[in-house]
């Protein structure tokens, strides 16, 4: 069999519109969403080798690395095969626009693997690399919008456009000066956008729902529906560590203690027993939602286990200045202390102090405890 190097011709339309495709790389999505890596690259590969000319498989694969440096995203394992089959896109999708300037498609990748390389570079803290990719990225989905008539997909980059055009302008200052080069967005119709591909497309649908519930229990306040979306993305892949421990999180962010608790036994089991992507930072969470069940039943000696395990996850993570590590000092301090165990309450206490500045809520928390009880 030869493989399909003839593509996006005006008369064949887009290959992001391909329903057989569609039908056939379904399985291979799916995996990868569910961290099965080994099976979705088998079916990116075989997808690579019917269309080695179109950045789709490329892009896919390159998306796949994502994944594995999302759950735990200090990890620079997979960083340079991730940016590698993200050029790979890129080369090919420039060939796709240079012969067709207004090729939508071609665009969309464009805009979506400069993001993606983007987001890497921001959290590697490189930023001239960030800015480089954030502007190119910025400039294809500026020619990849007003195409929501050719499908869901291509409204992804006028969602993310108007959402991110204004936030941007709002949370990155340093960035504002390219932001002025393009036409000011509107984030509650890119909200609605996103919803729409959400509900509609095919390959952007769980992209989109990621940028969904973390907007929504971040920057538009509504916990409730980013419980709504996570609850809906473990149940569809229950082994993906990044949606259990934010299904997790946001059963604990409205009030629901005790599934948070049950949720949050399952990835520690989890990580006991090295499923893949359970580490760390999932463990952090889950142990401090257990902790804070225990503590308001009043059952302290569990709440002080849970609460170690959260500091043990902490210091793997060298994050002892995150607010899971302070408050979980902190507990363990109040909680040793209702155990008379003055000793090692002050060393928790103590623990909160040097790992804060002055002015943190635990660290004054800690220092009126230690006045007040004379430790």
């Amino acid at each position: 069999m030869e493989p399909v190097t003839d593509i996006n011709k005006k008369e064949d339309g887009y290959l992001l519109l391909d329903k057989g495709l569609q039908f056939r790389i379904t399985d291979a999505i799916n995996s990868m969403y569910n961290f099965d890596f080994e099976k979705a690259e088998r079916g990116f590969k075989v997808l690579r080798y019917t269309y080695p000319e179109h950045p789709l498989p490329y892009f896919l694969m390159g998306l796949s690395q994502w994944w594995k440096i999302v759950i735990a995203i200090d990890n620079k394992s997979h960083d340079a095969s991730m940016l590698g089959y993200m050029d790979m896109a890129i080369e090919k999708a420039e060939v796709l626009i240079d012969a067709d300037p207004e090729n939508k498609e071609a665009a969309f990748f464009l805009a979506g693997a400069y993001g993606f390389q983007g987001r890497l570079f921001s959290e590697r803290k490189n930023w001239t690399s960030a800015t480089f990719a954030s502007r190119n990225a910025l400039k294809y989905l500026e020619l990849s919008r007003g195409e929501e008539e050719l499908s869901p997909e291509l409204l992804l980059g006028d969602a993310l456009y108007n959402y991110f055009s204004v936030w941007i302008r709002d949370n990155y200052p340093l960035l504002k000066p390219i932001m002025l080069l393009f036409p000011k967005g509107d984030q509650q119709l890119g909200l609605r956008q996103l919803e729409e591909v959400a509900k509609s497309s095919f390959y952007a649908r769980i992209e989109a729902q990621y940028f969904l519930f973390r907007l929504y229990a971040t920057e538009e306040k509504k916990p409730f529906k980013a419980l709504e979306i996570t609850k809906y993305l473990h149940g569809k892949y229950p082994n993906n560590p990044y949606f259990h421990r934010h299904f997790a999180r946001q059963l604990y962010a409205v009030g629901r203690g005790r599934e948070a608790k049950e949720v949050s036994l399952e990835i520690l089991k989890r990580i006991d027993e090295n499923w893949t992507g359970y580490e760390a930072t999932s463990g952090r969470y889950a142990a401090f939602f257990i902790a804070q069940n225990y503590d308001r039943m009043r059952n302290y000696e569990n709440a002080t286990h849970y609460y170690l395990r959260t500091i043990a996850f902490g210091d793997e993570l060298g994050a002892q200045e995150s607010g899971y590590y302070l408050f979980s000092a902190l507990q363990l301090g109040k909680n040793y202390y209702r155990l008379e165990e003055k000793n090692k309450a002050k060393l928790y206490f103590d623990l909160v102090k040097e790992n804060s500045k002055r002015r943190h809520p635990a660290n004054k928390e800690a220092r009126e405890f230690l006045k007040k009880n004379k430790l």
